[in-house]
């Protein structure tokens, strides 16, 4: 079975070439897409900006699913009963918390395995990898920080909102604590596609990696 997962470096909406590519696969089954977030004032009027992409293609049926609030059990049925599973930003170290370090975890996991699309918006693309990384940028000590991720994909590092948050020295961190990791900077309104591990189209302004000591544009 492929493996789907979409990772964007800022917040939503899906680019549009990417919105296609994961609503060709989620329309393969009638059930609703399921968004994942973690909780905040006024989360409700944002979700159009996770949907309203995967509407214009054809989606009309999601699951809202709000951390910490939301059931485990509920969370754990709907992500079963999903054609697409989206994974919010926000705070890095709650989505960490709240769905990497829980039962969620694995039942991402098994769907994702089954060929269910997943993506990740910012945090969300960030506990996506089997490694969590986050910038001195995202997190209240100012440091670099590593986490277990979920592992939908192995060997691969990435930082998100790239070149708006100039953090090439944190990518170049993390390179340094993984030498035979591939390694992407995606910026922000950036999206890459990876199939069975592997990245198969990036769309967007810009997606970087460094090799041989070199930064180098991908996208």
């Amino acid at each position: 079975m492929d493996r789907h997962l979409f990772l964007f470096g800022g917040s939503p909406p899906f680019t549009n070439k990417l919105a296609k590519w994961f609503v060709k696969i989620a329309l393969k089954s009638s059930k609703p897409v399921s968004v994942l977030i973690v909780e905040r004032e006024g989360w409700e009027q944002y979700m159009p900006k996770y949907t309203l992409a995967l509407e214009k293609q054809g989606v009309t049926d999601f699951f809202f699913l709000p951390l910490p609030t939301s059931p485990i059990e509920e969370i754990m049925q709907c992500l079963n009963n999903s054609s697409g599973i989206i994974i919010g930003g926000g705070n890095t170290n709650l989505y960490a918390d709240y769905i990497v370090e829980t039962p969620i975890s694995k039942q991402i996991k098994e769907c994702y395995e089954k060929g269910i699309p997943v993506a990740g918006f910012s945090a969300g693309a960030l506990i996506s990898p089997e490694h969590c990384i986050i910038s001195p940028k995202d997190n209240e000590q100012h440091k670099f920080q590593q986490r277990k991720g979920l592992g939908l994909v192995s060997e691969i590092v990435i930082a998100v909102h790239f070149s708006q948050w100039g953090d090439e020295e944190h990518l170049r961190e993390a390179v340094s604590k993984f030498k035979n990791y591939k390694n992407f900077g995606i910026d922000e309104r950036t999206g890459v596609y990876f199939l069975n591990g592997q990245p198969k189209e990036m769309e967007g302004e810009g997606v970087y990696s460094i090799k041989n000591g070199l930064l180098r544009r991908l996208l």
